[in-house]
């Protein structure tokens, strides 16, 4: 049962992810970003980061779990380790946008953000969503390959 709960909630994860992300950067393509843009980026960012940390979590559930395959099997996989590497891009990639959306939402709490002087951060956060959603998409496929069987060594 833990195995089908794993694999249900790093799935869950997965789609609740891409899209907020996907979300995230929609909300702050148009330009120049107004409160309302502002608002539905926050509550995408909020998703993704929910996302990050169930997928994450469940992730290492089944890595160090056995409740799939042995460890041993992801950590001479190719493809799980080139996985993970995408992950460290995310996560380096995530980095600045976590940074300035967390002074944008602190400055909106103080009651002093301009909304509109912001529009080359949220440009900069949108390209940057948009790359981490299609370096997802390259993740979900490498996840189907080892599904399947490729990547392990013989």
């Amino acid at each position: 049962m833990l195995r089908l709960l794993l694999a249900w909630a790093h799935l869950i994860a997965l789609g609740i992810g891409l899209g907020a992300v996907w979300a995230r950067g929609a909300a702050l393509r148009s330009l120049p970003p107004d409160d309302a843009s502002l608002s539905r980026a926050f509550a995408a960012d909020t998703w993704w980061g929910i996302a990050a940390g169930l997928w994450i979590l469940t992730g290492l559930g089944r890595l160090f779990g056995g409740t799939e395959k042995a460890t041993g099997y992801y950590l001479h996989n190719h493809l799980f380790l080139t996985k993970m590497l995408l992950l460290v891009v995310i996560l380096a990639l995530e980095a600045w946008p976590m940074i300035a959306l967390i002074r944008l939402r602190t400055l909106r709490g103080r009651g002093a953000l301009d909304a509109a002087s912001h529009g080359e951060t949220a440009r900069r956060i949108a390209t940057i969503s948009m790359i981490e959603a299609v370096v997802v998409t390259v993740m979900v496929g490498l996840a189907v390959a080892m599904a399947r069987g490729y990547g392990a060594r013989a």
